[in-house]
C-alpha cells in the first residue's frame, strides 16, 4: 500500500500550564481514513521529537491497515514554509521524501475542523493569539517550453463525470476523494484543458510540478496562472482579448460556487475521448 501523507507541525492558539505555546503534529492520508494527532510542549518541538512521533504514526498506520513492518508512505506533503528544515530533517531520517505542496486538501479540512471544535474547548485556548505568518506568492514566470501546449480552453464536468473519470486509465493524475468535497451531486466543476500533440510527455512534466491551483490575475496584466508547489506561479496564457477576459471571469465565478474546486486536464486534441493528465484542484486558504 503506497500513499502520500499530509503533515502539519506547528504551534496552536493554546497555552500550556506554564503559559507556553502548545505545539501539535497532525498526520493524515488523502482520504482521511488514517489520522494521527499528538500535542507537544514548545521546548520539545524539534526534528528529533517529530522523527520519533512520525515513527509512532507509521506503526499505527501499519497496524490500522495490516501492513508489513517495512511499509512507509511514499512521501509526506507539507505547506508551512517556516517548518521546512525540521520537517525535512525528520522525514529524511526516516527515509521518506518531504514535499512542499499546497495539495494538502485533507489536512486543511481537518485543521479547520479542529480550529472550530477542538482547540476552543482546551482550557489554555487563546482566541486572540496572532495567526501564523503568511507569504506573498512568487512573481509569475513564463512556463518552460516543455510545459507549453498548442492550445487551451475552459471546459466543465459534472461531479458524476468526475466519478467516472476516476475509473479511467490516465497516465498522470491526482485527485481529491470526492466524499471529502461534500458537494451536491449535480455540481458542475469548472476546469481548463491544455491541448498538445505531446500530451503524454507534457503531462509527465506537469506531474513533477506539484500542481496546486489555477487562478486569474488582473495585475500587472490580465493572465491565466498555474500555481504549483508552495508559492510558484506560471503564466499559462495572456488574457489579451475581451472574449478571453470574459471567459476567465466566468471560470473564476464558477469556482466560487464549487468551494473553489476545479480541474486541469491535458489532451492530445479536443476530439480525444481520453486524458493524458488530469488534476482535481481546490484553492485553499493556507493562512
Amino acid at each position: 500500500m503506497t500513499e502520500a501523507w499530509e503533515i502539519d507541525f506547528y504551534s496552536r492558539p493554546i497555552l500550556d500550564e506554564q503559559g507556553k505555546k502548545l505545539w501539535e503534529v497532525l498526520v493524515c492520508n488523502g482520504s482521511r481514513t488514517f489520522e494521527f494527532a499528538r500535542f507537544c510542549a514548545g521546548a520539545e518541538a524539534n526534528a528529533r521529537w517529530l522523527q520519533d512521533t512520525l515513527s509512532e504514526a507509521i506503526a499505527a498506520w501499519q497496524a490500522r491497515f495490516d501492513l508489513a513492518s517495512t511499509a512507509k508512505p511514499e512521501k509526506i506533503r507539507f505547506f508551512r514554509r517556516p517548518m521546512t528544515a525540521i520537517l525535512t530533517r525528520a522525514c529524511t531520517a526516516l527515509e521518506i521524501p518531504a514535499q512542499q505542496s499546497r495539495r494538502t486538501f485533507a489536512l486543511v479540512q481537518w485543521l479547520q475542523e479542529r480550529s472550530q471544535m477542538v482547540y476552543p474547548k482546551h482550557p489554555g485556548f487563546q482566541p486572540l493569539m496572532p495567526p501564523p505568518p503568511t507569504f506573498e506568492p512568487m512573481v509569475a514566470q513564463q512556463l518552460p517550453d516543455a510545459l507549453r501546449g498548442e492550445g487551451w480552453s475552459f471546459v466543465s464536468l459534472s461531479l458524476e463525470d468526475l466519478t467516472a473519470i476516476n475509473e479511467w486509465d490516465i497516465p498522470f493524475r491526482e485527485s481529491i476523494p470526492l466524499e471529502l468535497l461534500a458537494l451536491p451531486s449535480d455540481t458542475i466543476i469548472p476546469g481548463l484543458v491544455i491541448l498538445s500533440r505531446r500530451a503524454v510527455p507534457l503531462a509527465g512534466w506537469m506531474s513533477g510540478l506539484e500542481v496546486a491551483t489555477l487562478s486569474v490575475a488582473s495585475e500587472p496584466l490580465p493572465r491565466l496562472l498555474l500555481e504549483t508547489g508552495l508559492s510558484d506561479r506560471w503564466i499559462l496564457a495572456p488574457l489579451n482579448t475581451e472574449a478571453l477576459r470574459a471567459e476567465a471571469a466566468y471560470f473564476d465565478q464558477a469556482k466560487q460556487s464549487t468551494r473553489n474546486v476545479h480541474f486541469l486536464a491535458i489532451q492530445s486534441d479536443a476530439k480525444d475521448q481520453s486524458f493524458a493528465g488530469f488534476w482535481l484542484l481546490q484553492t485553499l486558504d493556507l493562512a
